[in-house]
């Protein structure tokens, strides 16, 4: 046991404490037990050492991560057991999917043990809401999601804004104490989301995340061969190169070699797991989601890694709108321009783009990604990268 707390405290005097994520101060940090989900390299692990960092004792704390060689020799019921009698009372499990049979284990330590406070995250998101099935009421699960442009500016340029609420923005109260947005918005765009960017490396190691989780991840989860695998990352590329574009099941099938009919579940896989977002319409109501009407990267730094050839400006904007709004807002299609939020409509384009697509609606908002203020009903596209 003594080699889980050398990389505890390892781990806790290298975690940084410049930046904090967006969903620091959303989670309920007293709760007795819950999970942070979302995709590889988004930050999750580094915000469960900063908590702990700044708020707990490392008397009473131990921070694991399930994939760590103790776990080849021993259990996690084996340890809770331990830890509590050492006097333990907070217990962080990071990357637990990894961990063969965790869920039937985590529900034995949480009924066992009613003074340990029991934290869990993952990236592999569907192993984790399949695996708490029995806990879910009792163990809230947050999802995080890569930086908002808000993040970016904080992490990488020091420059500190507030969170703006979309009715915030929409009425031009979102302001950046920089001159000329722009620049730094194209610099986002290419190479923002992910915070290890600030890494020499970064290219690679955003590839490294895409492998591991298209070749990995995924098959893990739905225990299926490596072959998977390789089928899932050209569905990955073809998309890339396609995007936004409306799914036609039978011709992804064809470029890939999947089964028509296999394509609609392993979409949702990649959705949840950070690789691709499915825009719906509204027939589904409240109740569910409606026909997937386009599918989209799930961020514009995946564009640029994954085919940069195919970095066309249209699909850049709507990539960025969608995955800065989707956070805190149910965005689905309109049927007479680009994205619908709460019966506002937003047409996206540039600088030339005019009002006839939306003069016909009641509330809608025209979008220009190459403009530095708003006015009317003319937001610029960075604005709504303030928004979490």
């Amino acid at each position: 046991m003594e080699q889980l707390y050398e990389f505890f405290n390892r781990k806790l005097k290298h975690t940084p404490t410049e930046f904090f994520r967006y969903q620091y101060n959303q989670i309920k940090w007293n709760g007795r037990a819950f999970g942070i989900v979302g995709p590889r390299g988004v930050g999750k692990s580094t915000m469960l050492l900063q908590y702990i960092k700044f708020n707990l004792n490392p008397a009473d704390t131990l921070y694991v991560s399930a994939d760590h060689l103790y776990f080849a020799e021993h259990k996690l019921v084996e340890l809770a057991d331990r830890f509590v009698k050492m006097g333990g009372k907070h217990l962080f499990i990071d990357e637990i999917h990894k961990y063969e049979g965790w869920s039937r284990e985590l529900k034995q330590i949480y009924d066992s043990y009613d003074d340990l406070q029991l934290v869990i995250s993952g990236s592999s998101i569907l192993d984790i809401y399949k695996g708490l099935a029995d806990l879910s009421r009792r163990m809230p699960i947050y999802t995080m999601q890569g930086l908002s442009f808000r993040e970016y500016l904080h992490l990488f340029h020091q420059i500190e804004t507030p969170v703006y609420s979309l009715n915030e923005i929409l009425a031009h109260k979102a302001v950046l104490p920089v001159e000329h947005p722009l620049p730094l918005f194209k610099d986002y765009l290419r190479r923002g989301y992910y915070p290890f960017a600030k890494d020499e490396e970064y290219e690679m190691e955003l590839m490294q995340v895409i492998n591991q989780t298209m070749e990995v991840d995924i098959p893990q989860h739905i225990q299926a061969n490596i072959a998977l695998g390789r089928k899932l990352k050209s569905l990955l590329m073809v998309i890339a190169k396609s995007v936004p574009f409306k799914p036609v099941m039978q011709k992804l099938a064809e470029a890939t070699g999947i089964s028509r009919n296999d394509i609609p579940n392993y979409l949702i896989y990649m959705e949840k797991a950070g690789m691709i977002a499915q825009l719906h319409d509204t027939t589904g109501g409240l109740r569910g989601l409606g026909k997937v009407e386009k599918l989209y990267l799930d961020n514009s730094n995946l564009i640029y890694t994954l085919a940069p050839e195919h970095a066309e400006i249209g699909n850049v904007r709507e990539t960025f709108f969608m995955n800065q709004t989707r956070v805190l807002n149910n965005v689905t299609s309109s049927s007479v321009s680009d994205f619908e939020i709460d019966g506002k409509v937003f047409e996206i384009g540039g600088r030339k783009k005019g009002q006839k697509q939306i003069e016909s609606v009641q509330e809608g908002y025209i979008v220009k990604d190459d403009i530095e203020n708003g006015y009317a009903n003319i937001v610029p596209l960075w604005a709504f990268g303030l928004n979490y």
